[in-house]
């Protein structure tokens, strides 16, 4: 459909992150490989990604979480279209 654009929202589950400032390394981190939105999460250990179809995939963001010294428990993706 004319005006639609498909989003992917890649939902990951970290180990437990231990401080606030976890939150904007994470975030500065994948929105520097291309992420649109990010929400960290850091009560519950999660990050929250969307992006276009065109931009890295979900392993190529859990491996930049994952270089960062964080472990990902879980990945989810689903499409989104608005």
């Amino acid at each position: 459909m004319k005006g639609m654009s498909t989003m992917i929202k890649i939902t990951m589950v970290l180990g437990e992150l231990t401080c606030p400032s976890c939150l904007t390394k994470i975030q500065a981190a994948l929105e520097s490989q291309g992420a649109q939105e990010v929400k960290v999460l850091f009560n519950t250990g999660k990050v929250i990604i969307r992006t276009t179809k065109s931009k890295p995939s979900a392993a190529a963001f859990k491996q930049v979480v994952t270089d960062l010294g964080y472990k990902v428990l879980k990945v989810r993706v689903k499409e989104e279209t608005k």
